[in-house]
C-alpha cells in the first residue's frame, strides 16, 4: 500500500512512517500542512492519505475538501487528538473514508487496511456519536434520487439506528431472510460494502 502523511507534527509524522513501514507499507510523502496535501495528492495518488485535522495553515477537513472535489476516488483517513462533534459531521458529509483518533495508534494500520478494501472506518466512540450530531443535519436528499424505493429507505434508516435484521424484520412485519435480502440489493444499488456505509451514507444524505 502507498500512504502518504500529512501532519505538522514531524515528530508524529516520523513515527505514523516508522510504524506503517514496519508493516510493509511504502510511505510515498510527508507532509506539514493541507496545502502540501493537496500537492502531494497530485503527484502521487496515494493509496490512502493519512491526514491530520488540525493544523497551521491550511487544515486537514479543507484539504480533503479540495482533494475530495478533484478527485472524488480519493481516500482520506483523518486523524485527530480529539472525538469533535463539529469535525466528525463534516468528515461525514465531505466523503472521508474514516476519522480515527491519532492516540489509538495500533488501530491505524488496520483501518488503513479497511480502507483500501473498500470500507469506511470509524472508530466505535465516533460511531456511537453519529445518529445524534446528524438529527438536524444532512442534505435533505429525496430517497429516490438514489433509485430506492419507500421500503428501501425505511431499512436504511433502520440500519442507521442500529438496528439487527431481527429487529428491522419485526419493525416492518417482514421476515428476517427477507430483510437480509434487501440490504443486499441495497448495498449493491448504492455500491457500499457493508453496514457502517450504509449508515455512513444514510447520515451524510438524509434526515
Amino acid at each position: 500500500m502507498r500512504i502518504a502523511i500529512v501532519d505538522d507534527d514531524s515528530l508524529v509524522g516520523l513515527s505514523l512512517k516508522t510504524i506503517l513501514e514496519a508493516k510493509g507499507c511504502e510511505v510515498v510523502a510527508l507532509g506539514k500542512d493541507g496545502h502540501e496535501a493537496i500537492e502531494l495528492y497530485d503527484k502521487h495518488f496515494p493509496d490512502v492519505l493519512l491526514m491530520d485535522i488540525q493544523m497551521q495553515g491550511m487544515n486537514g477537513l479543507d484539504a480533503a475538501g479540495v482533494i475530495l472535489k478533484n478527485h472524488p476516488e480519493a481516500r482520506i483517513l483523518l486523524l485527530t487528538t480529539f472525538s469533535d462533534d463539529e469535525y466528525i459531521v463534516k468528515a461525514l458529509k465531505l466523503g472521508a473514508k474514516g476519522y480515527i483518533l491519532k492516540q489509538n495508534f495500533d488501530s491505524i494500520y488496520p483501518a488503513i487496511t479497511a480502507v483500501v478494501n473498500g470500507q469506511t472506518v470509524f472508530g466505535d466512540e465516533i460511531m456511537n456519536k453519529i445518529p445524534n450530531l446528524m438529527t438536524n443535519e444532512g442534505g435533505g436528499e429525496s430517497y429516490a434520487e438514489f433509485g430506492l424505493s419507500e421500503k428501501e429507505f425505511n431499512i436504511i434508516r433502520l440500519v442507521a439506528d442500529g438496528l439487527n435484521n431481527k429487529e428491522i424484520a419485526e419493525k416492518l412485519f417482514l421476515g428476517e431472510g427477507t430483510v437480509r435480502n434487501y440490504i443486499s440489493t441495497i448495498l449493491e444499488k448504492l455500491d457500499l460494502r457493508d453496514r457502517t456505509q450504509l449508515a455512513v451514507f444514510y447520515y451524510k444524505h438524509f434526515n
